[in-house]
């Protein structure tokens, strides 16, 4: 297994930042790719980011691109979502999630292992 843990989430004014963080336990996290996904109250859950196994592709949900970062250390087994210019609309629960293989996964059903959150809540 690889079990992940997720923090850095919080409370933030709009307009603020904060950064996430996801360390994975395992001997397999550089192999594979990894991604955030948020689930807003009353909401679906949401794809946000992605990035391959190296950290040389990325991508990111629409509403994200320009304000949120994802980025991984391969030597700390963990990956990052920097989150800047925050909105309302962004609060939710975070979830990392790492993917069954090495490329970009936009679908929850390409991932095999979840973390337990982290909550985001951003006051206007």
């Amino acid at each position: 297994q690889e079990p992940l843990v997720e923090s850095g989430g919080g409370l933030v004014q709009a307009g603020g930042s904060l950064r996430l963080s996801c360390a994975a336990s395992g001997g397999t996290f550089s192999r594979h790719s990894m991604g955030w996904f948020r689930q807003g109250p009353g909401k679906e859950r949401e794809f946000v980011a992605a990035i391959n196994w190296s950290g040389g592709s990325t991508d990111y949900t629409d509403s994200v691109k320009g304000r949120f970062s994802i980025s991984r250390d391969n030597i700390k087994n963990t990956v990052y979502l920097q989150m800047n210019s925050l909105k309302p609309e962004d609060t939710a629960v975070y979830y990392c999630a790492i993917g069954a293989g090495y490329g970009l996964e936009y679908r929850g059903s390409g991932y095999h292992y979840w973390g337990q959150g982290t909550q985001v809540t951003v006051s206007p």
